[in-house]
């Protein structure tokens, strides 16, 4: 039987792997929802809306931003950050795409079967 470590990487896994990873603190969640809802915003407008440093959202911005989830442009006297919803529907695309394939070759119920006895059963 394989387990995960034996398995080949699936295609699309690598690039997944660091918006998955951007979109894995809390606030960097809030800060992209935030951002859907506006159009562009400026590093000020985005504080306001947490109880967090500028320092510290500004550092959530930039791991967004170089994951390719989040757009900034810098515009004197302030930057502008807006969600690059191009990036955003490919990642949605790819992360479903991913686990329909794998979840298309699982009969209903045979999730249930593993978690409560560790095995599948037949």
């Amino acid at each position: 039987m394989n387990d995960l470590s034996e398995t080949a990487n699936p295609p699309g896994e690598r690039s997944l792997a660091p918006a998955l990873a951007a979109l894995s603190h809390p606030v960097r969640l809030k800060i992209l929802h935030h951002l859907c809802r506006n159009e562009t915003c400026c590093c000020k407008e985005v504080v306001e809306q947490f109880d967090l440093a500028q320092s510290t959202i500004s550092q959530h911005l930039k791991i967004l931003v170089d994951a390719g989830l989040v757009r900034f442009k810098p515009e004197r006297p302030r930057s502008c950050y807006c969600v690059d919803r191009e990036a955003l529907d490919g990642l949605l695309r790819s992360f479903n795409s991913l686990f329909d394939r794998e979840m298309n070759g699982i009969r209903p119920g045979m999730g249930r079967a593993m978690a409560s006895s560790g095995t599948p059963r037949g």
